[in-house]
């Protein structure tokens, strides 16, 4: 045991730590700089290039190819498609999540596995699942062409897919968080005689609100970034049905690379302001949950 512990004190504190992870300096940075390296390599390198090819005919070049109708028709999809989206997860992220965690019921177990099904199915089956139910030779897709009802090609099946590519991320969010929690400051709300709403507004809420934030986040950055479920389902009509990552591609594919990289450049931009955010609301989480410790 002598020869496998090593012994480390500071001030008054001493802590046995084992010799693995007491090796030569040498070592630590070895392996930070190949970790540095990689991250190098795969991720800043291949971002920089994004903006240094989006630039590399001018800023009038990047500002045309921001402003062309195509491109402006695709950003405002993203967004009004991820505005639908994302509060549609957030209703049931909550709902979800509050009853996995405050109740007991049969079937709780297969919930929970079906939220998670976006994890294990391809995004580009989930745009076939929806073709298979819409489409003109689908389940639902005579009565739709009958009432003049369009779900494929449109803004709701672009809704649809992405609705089901993302819901997990905040009810997946919120129950882990809502379990280590436990039900005892609802309980004693419940025996002062406060009610459902009050109880969730009152003692709930404040207590999930960063984990809540973190996982809208998440879901919004999904939203706004999926391909391969709205790439079945929108029919790749330019100036209607396309998003951004989908104008990214019809310009790539049309030798147009200044304003495939332009706009590739406009949904790192929105990335990194994500990131920002996420790793704030990260911060503002463990200290909270810090303080909740103490």
């Amino acid at each position: 045991m002598a020869g496998y512990v090593a012994t480390v004190k500071t001030g008054s504190v001493s802590t046995d730590r084992p010799r693995h992870i007491t090796e030569p300096a040498v070592v630590k940075w070895i392996l930070i700089a190949i970790a540095l390296l990689f991250l190098g390599f795969l991720l800043v390198l291949p971002l920089v290039s994004v903006f240094v090819e989006a630039f590399r005919k001018g800023s009038e070049v990047y500002t045309a190819a921001l402003s062309d109708p195509d491109a402006l028709s695709a950003i405002k999809l993203t967004l009004m498609t991820a505005a639908i989206a994302v509060p549609l997860n957030l209703l049931f992220g909550l709902a979800a999540a509050w009853a996995i965690t405050k109740f007991r019921f049969k079937g709780k177990n297969l919930l929970i596995t079906l939220i998670d099904l976006p994890f294990a199915v391809s995004p580009v089956i989930a745009g076939l699942i929806y073709v298979l139910l819409f489409g003109a030779r689908g389940w639902f897709g005579p009565w739709l062409a009958e009432h003049d009802i369009k779900i494929l090609f449109a803004l709701p099946g672009i809704v649809l897919a992405t609705v089901f590519v993302t819901f997990p991320f905040v009810a997946r969010e919120l129950i882990p968080l809502m379990q280590s929690q436990g039900v005892q400051e609802e309980e004693a709300a419940v025996t002062l005689g406060a009610k459902g709403w009050r109880i969730f507004w009152k003692v709930t809420l404040p207590n999930i609100k960063w984990g809540l934030l973190y996982g809208i986040i998440l879901c919004n950055a999904r939203a706004m970034g999926e391909f391969g479920a709205v790439s079945v389902v929108s029919g790749h009509i330019r100036g209607s049905t396309n998003t951004m990552p989908l104008h990214i591609q019809i310009l790539y594919n049309e030798y147009n690379f200044a304003g495939s990289f332009a706009m590739a450049s406009l949904l790192v931009l929105l990335a990194v302001v994500t990131l920002a955010v996420k790793s704030i609301v990260e911060w503002k989480f463990n200290a909270a949950k810090h303080q909740g410790g103490e």
